[in-house]
């Protein structure tokens, strides 16, 4: 991959200088949505399939940006000079993005650069397209600019560029994920904190598989942002009658006793769903670690549950994968995972299981919506790079 793309860099901006390639990952959540801007914990982990890049500095303040996702924008020229956001400049927002942002927390880019671009995780498929972008570029910059910023740091400015700079208020566990990923690894990591610990992922005799629904949804114009506002709304009607800085400091028993706080019935659903899904997050590694499979299966079925019933953001696409799931022989439990309003679904399917599982809810799901699904099944992978 990496020599392929190499040559097709030289192919499109010339030979010599330095020319240096780098990897990001995509990510799963395999428990934990929609709990990261709520102060709760999230459970995801790097995937094996993500963004490359490759990248060579240039001796002007010129940006030449190039896709392989992309090809027939061909190359997209801006300036370090005056970055913003501009509709037209389509997918090079989330880098120009990045690159802004650096600046914004004092690291100035002398130069520009020739930035080719290759993604395979799938667009608007839910696994993070987006935010490997960002933190890819990210890598790119601490790299030939020598900037010293840890891989911490550089998931807090991808998800800074993302909030100010495309209008999306996402919280940090995608940019985290990609960053900090590790093989055969999952992430707990505490939001509220960024205090994070490395739970392995060990399957003996099961598969992570992931279906996408192929209903496209970007984020900035679905509800995400309407959901955010909700909870936020509700934490500060909680917070009239207790002291708490995010729901995520609530156990199940402590909401039940303040939620009448909250005035709209729509909004409790939302905060209801913010306080269980986070301690269904903290049970189902404490199952993980304790090798209970099956209690961690059924804390993922019962995590689509509420984000279908109490949070809606699941969707006709998402229901028809997850419920065809829930059929299958093998499947150890199954739920929508990412944002929703589209997107995937993550599944723990038994090896043997696998082939039919695929084909069975690849069936029902086209008879049911009219168009396929795909199917990947995947492996825990290391957090981003230079390679």
């Amino acid at each position: 991959m990496k020599k392929q793309l190499l040559e097709k860099f030289t192919e499109i901006f010339g030979e010599g200088g330095d020319i240096r390639a780098y990897f990001a990952p995509g990510r799963v959540n395999l428990i934990g949505e929609h709990t990261d801007y709520n102060g709760g914990h999230v459970f995801p982990c790097a995937l094996t399939i993500g963004t490359y890049a490759i990248a060579r500095k240039r001796d002007d303040r010129e940006l030449r940006f190039y896709s392989l996702n992309f090809e027939k924008l061909g190359v997209i020229e801006t300036s370090l000079d005056g970055l913003a956001y501009n509709r037209n400049a389509d997918w090079t927002n989330y880098p120009k993005g990045v690159m802004w942002a650096f600046g914004e927390k004092g690291y100035q880019i002398p130069v520009g650069m020739d930035i080719l671009l290759f993604g395979n995780i799938p667009n608007g498929s839910g696994l993070s397209s987006s935010a490997s972008v960002e933190v890819v570029t990210g890598v790119v910059l601490k790299d030939l600019f020598g900037f010293d910023v840890n891989m911490i740091e550089i998931a807090l400015i991808g998800q800074f560029s993302e909030n100010k700079f495309n209008g999306v208020n996402c919280g940090i566990m995608d940019q985290f994920a990609i960053a900090m990923g590790k093989k055969d690894h999952a992430i707990f990591l505490d939001t509220a904190d960024l205090s994070y610990e490395y739970a392995p992922i060990v399957l003996k005799d099961a598969k992570i598989v992931i279906a996408s629904s192929n209903k496209k949804r970007g984020l900035g114009d679905s509800k995400y942002n309407e959901r955010r506002t909700e909870c936020e709304t509700a934490l500060a009607e909680i917070q009239k009658v207790k002291d708490i800085k995010a729901l995520g400091e609530l156990t199940e028993e402590e909401f039940e006793e303040v939620k009448g706080a909250i005035q709209s019935p729509v909004r409790q659903k939302r905060a209801k769903h913010a306080v269980y899904e986070n301690q269904r997050t903290i049970k189902a590694v404490e199952a993980l670690k304790a090798n209970n499979i099956q209690l961690f299966g059924e804390l993922m079925n019962a995590s689509h549950v509420s984000l279908r019933d109490d949070y809606e953001v699941t969707g006709i696409e998402l229901d028809t994968l997850v419920e065809a799931a829930w059929k299958q022989e093998g499947v150890i439990g199954s739920r929508m995972t990412g944002a929703g309003f589209g997107g995937c679904t993550v599944s723990i399917v038994k090896n043997g299981n696998v082939e039919d599982f695929i084909k069975e809810v690849g069936k029902e799901y086209a008879e049911k919506i009219g168009y396929y699904a795909d199917f990947y099944v995947v492996e825990v992978g290391e957090g981003a790079g230079r390679i």
